[in-house]
């Protein structure tokens, strides 16, 4: 290896590295705001400062002013009419740190991503995919506000529609970043065709952003305050009243029996999923990384089942429930390495 070659793996390790910091704060990103949803905190800062909103307020005085500015919105009204202020304090810190970790998030992309510029370590084609994770970044806090805007107008909660996209939005940003440092690790993929593997991983990976998709319009829709049994729904498999509302198609995302059903059997055909790729793994001789890759994949698949399972059951506690949406960046995060390994390859 030349001294040229060696050079250029250093500073991909480097590139990955840093990459993967990122990753793992936009994965604490989705935890939190997983929290601030199951706490209902995300709608106790009714303005928007993207640019100056750094600092939470200091003085009584200030505290006093936003508490006054969330008494002039529906969930005040409506849900936390006896609040005080010190309540108000409480389910405040939890949107501030939230929406104050994104913008941490932005610095340490931003900062590195110049000075890896600048050091000439970046060519045009991967500047362009930096270029569009920060693109995507800052849409992901304007489709955060413009989530929230939604729960401040009629009703004291956030459009499932608005909130699923917000969420969607997080991941494809997570799993975009871990699929570029991986291949920073991995290297160029193989110019061989793309094996049963790839494939089937390819389809695995929409399969679970489709059920994270159908999640997101569970939590939107308090959807798992109801029907808090397993595997049948309170008696029935198929349960009543799946298509009551008109149009029909507009049950997959308003009919709360619709969506915690649909998200019962996306899951479940999920973890089938999971472990039939496991097994193909095995029968196509993976080894290496693409092996170690679809064990965690298996084994994040299990952990998951019995957290969502055991969440429904519970009736929704926010500790489970937060780390619910934790396993499914941790399955997707599994399911994006399973992919690029299986590229990389050629299987």
């Amino acid at each position: 290896m030349s001294a040229a070659d060696a050079e250029t793996i250093k500073r991909r390790r480097i590139l990955a590295a840093w990459l993967f910091a990122v990753a793992a704060m936009v994965f604490v990103m989705v935890v939190l705001g997983g929290v601030t949803r199951l706490t209902n905190s995300g709608l106790s800062m009714v303005e928007w400062k993207p640019l100056t909103g750094w600092f939470p307020p200091f003085h009584d005085a200030d505290w006093q002013v936003l508490f006054d500015k969330y008494k002039a919105y529906p969930e005040f009204r409506e849900m936390n009419w006896d609040m005080t202020l010190t309540g108000f304090k409480g389910i405040f810190w939890l949107e501030f740190v939230h929406r104050l970790w994104g913008r941490i998030i932005g610095v340490v992309f931003f900062v590195p991503f110049v000075f890896f510029m600048l050091r000439g370590w970046v060519d045009k084609p991967l500047g362009l995919r930096f270029a569009l994770m920060f693109v995507l970044g800052a849409l992901q806090g304007v489709m955060g506000w413009y989530m929230v805007k939604s729960g401040l107008v009629d009703e004291p909660d956030v459009s499932q529609y608005r909130l699923a996209a917000h969420l969607i939005l997080a991941f494809a940003i997570y799993a975009y970043i871990l699929w570029v440092a991986i291949g920073l690790r991995l290297g160029p993929p193989t110019e061989a065709d793309k094996g049963p593997l790839t494939r089937w991983s390819s389809a695995l990976l929409v399969l679970i952003f489709v059920t994270a998709f159908s999640g997101a319009l569970v939590a939107g829709l308090d959807a798992g305050l109801t029907y808090n049994t397993f595997p049948l729904m309170d008696g029935d498999l198929i349960p009543e009243r799946m298509f009551e509302m008109q149009p029909i198609y507009i049950n997959l995302f308003e009919n709360i029996t619709t969506v915690q059903f649909d998200h019962r059997v996306l899951a479940e055909l999920t973890f089938v999923a999971v472990l039939a790729l496991w097994f193909a793994g095995r029968r196509h001789g993976a080894g290496g990384g693409l092996a170690l890759a679809l064990n965690w994949l298996a084994a994040l698949a299990v952990m998951q089942v019995t957290l969502g399972i055991s969440t429904l059951l519970l009736v929704v506690p926010v500790p489970l429930a937060a780390a619910h949406q934790a396993g499914a960046a941790l399955l997707l995060g599994a399911a994006v390495w399973v992919l690029r390994e299986a590229v990389s390859a050629g299987k």
